[in-house]
């Protein structure tokens, strides 16, 4: 049960409290007094614009719960947020509401007002799930034991019986009105002191509806001074809080419960018996108790606090009500179980009895048919001497007919194993031909695959020549009509087919001839180098061979078109004769160098068109 559940329950009481007519519906009035209040015990912000937006007054009629459950839920229950206000506050606000319309205690053992407020909470937190509120009779029997156990007091049983077997009781269940009606006649407390009844609620209230496992005193052993103080501890599923004393004002301490402490007894020491320690990630917390069995309990409660907070759970008695009601239902599962067994049984007995008056029916036409059976059994008797005779040669036909059908099965068995040694030779035979067709398959995919390796590696080197290509313009000519040449042959070798192999050999001639054309292109490259190198070193010469006027020479009067210190070389110029022969040879070697391209270009479009024509 989610925080929102519990809030709901308490308000469903506050809010069936301002329905005076029993109708089902509250005044807007009322509401808003009520959602103020609530505001202000969850420590919400007041939203008064959405307050007035709801309840306006275009209206004046009443609103019924389910009328106001959309705004509950929106502008309240939605902006709830756990930890930042009391629930104790709530559940007091709505029993304030609740009891002063519906609390009317009467007689003598009469419970005060915070006992009463206690054990309406311990209800509201026992009930079922469902409106109106009530309490199984098992959930009131687990109370009861509760504060029978916290008082040391048997439960009176004859009592609680002749309440749970009051007939709206049994349909029902316990509403809280019937309960504390129950508490206040004395029936299941006679005898018992009223301060001891009420630290008994206020035991089981801590316990299940503020959820602690273990309360007491405690020495413990300080952390920085290592001295023994005794505290009074509370212990909750995720926490251990330690007080001054047990009115739990003064708050010394806690130590944080999670998966990663653990609990262990301690060898007494120091003075100290019945030690036991707590183990945290940071620190070890050393405690004692009075006893034997307290050190039991305490550390068994704090094992199953750890437990709890490993679990995911913040309540050990909401998980035990869950279990409960788990076990509940399974018995009412069995029960249904067991009277839909004991109605097929019944069932059973009824039939049983039918087929038994049947059965003597049947035993009195048996007796009247058995006189006519005895006049006709002379008559069939006779009739069998004549039907045996005849099933005798009939038997000696069978016999015969017998014998050549098993001579007939015979044969057909052998003809049935010949059958069955030919089919598993045949289907030894598909195997071996599903294999064949598998390496077949297999071999053809390897063809493809070279055929589309040989069709990319041509088209690459078609790629590279039509680059050559379009680098000389004057091989133009020549380019077309070694494409109409490759039409021809293409046209030509259609005719033709060429196997595997021989398409192979010609793409690794196509290689070779590439390799060769590089190699080429290399050597030409490396002579125009040297060529570019021999232009260098000659233009370095003619540099050399060529004076220019120094600068002491005179100037010419007079401010010519040429000044004295530039002079034209004549023709008879060595260093210009020099560097007009090595511009003659740089020409004359990049000339060389494109023949050489063009011919291995043709050359290889040559080869190229012929082992494109020759692929299958």
């Amino acid at each position: 049960m989610d925080l929102r559940s519990e809030l709901l329950k308490s308000i469903w009481y506050a809010f069936t409290a301002l329905d005076v007519e029993k109708s089902g519906k509250v005044s807007k009035s009322q509401l808003k007094v009520l959602s103020h209040n609530l505001y202000t015990v969850l420590s919400i912000p007041h939203d008064p614009a959405a307050l007035e937006e709801h309840f306006r007054d275009d209206d004046d009629g009443p609103v019924s719960s389910q009328g106001y459950m959309p705004y509950l839920n929106k502008y309240i229950l939605d902006k709830v947020v756990e930890g930042t206000f009391v629930k104790e506050n709530v559940d007091e606000l709505c029993w304030t509401l609740t009891a002063k319309k519906n609390y009317r205690p009467e007689g003598k053992n009469v419970l005060p007002g915070t006992d009463a407020f206690r054990m309406w909470c311990l209800f509201i937190f026992l009930s079922e799930d469902r409106y109106p509120l009530v309490i199984v009779p098992d959930e009131v029997e687990y109370l009861l034991k509760k504060l029978c156990m916290a008082m040391s007091v048997e439960l009176n049983c004859v009592e609680l019986e002749d309440f749970i077997s009051q007939d709206s009781v049994q349909q029902n269940g316990f509403t809280v009105w019937a309960f504390l009606q129950m508490m206040n006649s004395g029936k299941l407390t006679r005898g018992i002191a009223k301060e001891t009844i009420s630290m008994a609620i206020e035991e089981v209230y801590r316990e299940i509806v503020g959820d602690v496992l273990k309360e007491g005193y405690l020495w413990k052993k300080g952390q920085l001074r290592r001295n023994w103080t005794e505290r009074w501890f509370t212990l909750r599923p995720s926490i251990l809080v330690y007080f001054t004393s047990e009115d739990r004002k003064d708050r010394k301490g806690n130590i944080q419960l999670d998966g990663n402490c653990c609990v262990e007894v301690l060898p007494d020491r120091d003075g100290k018996r019945c030690m036991f320690c707590i183990k945290t990630l940071t620190k070890t917390y050393e405690l004692s108790a009075s006893d034997t069995k307290q050190r039991q309990e305490w550390t068994t409660a704090i094992q199953t606090a750890i437990r709890l907070h490993a679990e995911g759970k913040n309540s050990l008695h909401k998980d035990l009500k869950l279990k409960r009601r788990e076990q509940r239902e399974q018995r009412e599962k069995r029960r249904e179980a067991k009277e839909q067994e004991l109605q097929r049984l019944r069932a059973l007995q009824e039939e049983r009895e039918r087929k038994m008056a049947e059965l003597e029916l049947l035993k009195e036409a048996q007796r009247q048919a058995q006189a006519l059976l005895e006049q006709d059994e002379e008559r069939r008797r006779q009739q069998h001497d004549q039907l045996q005779r005849a099933l005798e040669i009939q038997l000696k036909e069978a016999e015969e007919a017998r014998a050549s059908m098993q001579a007939e099965m015979a044969l057909k068995e052998a003809e049935a194993e010949r059958q069955r040694t030919r089919i598993k030779e045949l289907e030894a035979m598909q195997q071996r031909l599903e294999e064949a067709l598998q390496q077949e398959i297999k071999a053809r995919q390897d063809e493809e695959a070279f055929r589309y390796a040989q069709a990319r590696l041509l088209a690459e080197e078609e790629d590279k020549m039509k680059a050559l290509m379009t680098l000389r313009e004057e091989q133009e000519e020549y380019i077309q009509r070694a494409q109409r040449e490759k039409q021809e042959l293409k046209q030509e070798m259609e005719t033709k087919s060429r196997s595997l192999d021989e398409a192979q050999r010609q793409l690794e001639e196509v290689r070779a001839n590439r390799h060769r054309v590089d190699q080429d292109v290399v050597a030409a490259q490396r002579k125009l180098r040297q060529a570019s190198t021999n232009v260098k070193h000659w233009n370095v010469q003619m540099n050399r061979l060529m004076h220019p006027i120094g600068p002491g020479e005179k100037r010419q009067s007079g401010g010519g078109s040429f000044s004295s210190s530039f002079r034209i070389p004549s023709q008879k110029d060595p260093g210009l004769r020099l560097k007009q022969k090595s511009e003659d040879q740089n020409e004359e070697s990049k000339e060389n160098v494109e023949n050489i391209s063009g011919c291995e270009t043709d050359k290889r479009l040559s080869q190229n068109s012929n082992g494109n024509m020759e692929i299958p």
